[in-house]
């Protein structure tokens, strides 16, 4: 119960501190119009996403561009996907559209339908530095969780989410690359798209709007990850919102996700034997 109430201690002087001057100083009674535009924005982005990254959609939308430019579009495609790096291609479309839907969307939102400095959505280091201990605290435990749920089948069959990330170093390197950017974009949507519009507003109670979302999004993993993220969303809100920054996130973010891919080929394949595939 100490614990908790110390929780709850942080999360009430968070919320006093989480209104600027100007926020506290606003008439009641005025509509801020931020939070439904940027959860409008939000839900057509999810909505986006969730339709548009599979594999299946980047066939269609091959299908349709070469059937539009050349006659022989059934020879094209087939012939384009006996080529070595074509399943990475179909890896760095759902890149594509979390770039698109995570990061594109809501600066486009950002610039020119709210017309706000980019650095009041957490992308400056803010108070990072004197909280930095908390995010190591945060990873310790769950890289330690990572390395004995590696010895688990479904974790194994579920990561790398590129299977032949083990084939050599430049696919793991590419994927990588891919897989990591999009932990940016996650990051920035969630902890500073959502959480930062909603503060004014909301307060520290943002951090449970951005929780329900980003838990949703899992919901495709195993469900410890699935379940997990109710809990990692929780501290990461609650440290991004304290230090009005997303970078610790990121951090963490990239951290953990290197490491789950890394033990999983541990555990499988192991790491790539070549530089070329």
């Amino acid at each position: 119960m100490t614990v908790l109430r110390k929780f709850l201690d942080l999360l009430q002087h968070i919320h006093s501190e989480s209104f600027d001057s100007q926020d506290v100083k606003r008439d009641l009674y005025v509509w801020d119009k931020r939070p439904a535009i940027v959860l409008m924005v939000v839900a057509l982005c999810l909505l986006m996403l969730h339709y548009f990254k599979f594999n299946t959609t980047f066939y269609a939308a091959l299908d349709l561009w070469f059937s539009q430019t050349t006659d022989n579009a059934a020879n094209v495609i087939r012939s384009l996907r006996r080529e070595t790096f074509f399943p990475l291609m179909s890896q760095a479309w759902w890149a594509f559209w979390h770039l698109i839907t995570f990061l594109i969307i809501p600066v486009i939102t950002i610039k020119w339908i709210l017309k706000e400095p980019m650095s009041n959505y957490g992308l400056g280091l803010g108070k990072l530095n004197q909280h930095k201990k908390w995010y190591f605290l945060l990873v310790a435990p769950i890289l330690c969780f990572v390395v004995i749920v590696s010895f688990r089948e479904d974790f194994t069959n579920h990561y790398p989410f590129y299977k032949l990330a083990h084939r050599s170093w430049l696919d793991l390197i590419a994927w990588e690359v891919l897989y990591l950017f999009q932990f940016f974009c996650v990051e920035f949507f969630f902890r500073g798209f959502i959480l930062q519009a909603c503060r004014p507003v909301f307060g520290v109670n943002a951090i449970f709007i951005m929780i329900v979302p980003y838990m949703m999004i899992h919901l495709s993993k195993p469900w410890l990850e699935a379940s997990g993220a109710i809990f990692f969303g929780l501290f990461l809100g609650v440290l991004a919102l304290h230090t009005r920054s997303i970078w610790g996130g990121v951090l963490v973010h990239v951290s953990i996700a290197l490491s789950m891919d890394i033990a999983a080929l541990l555990q499988t394949k192991g790491l790539p034997q070549q530089w070329l595939p």
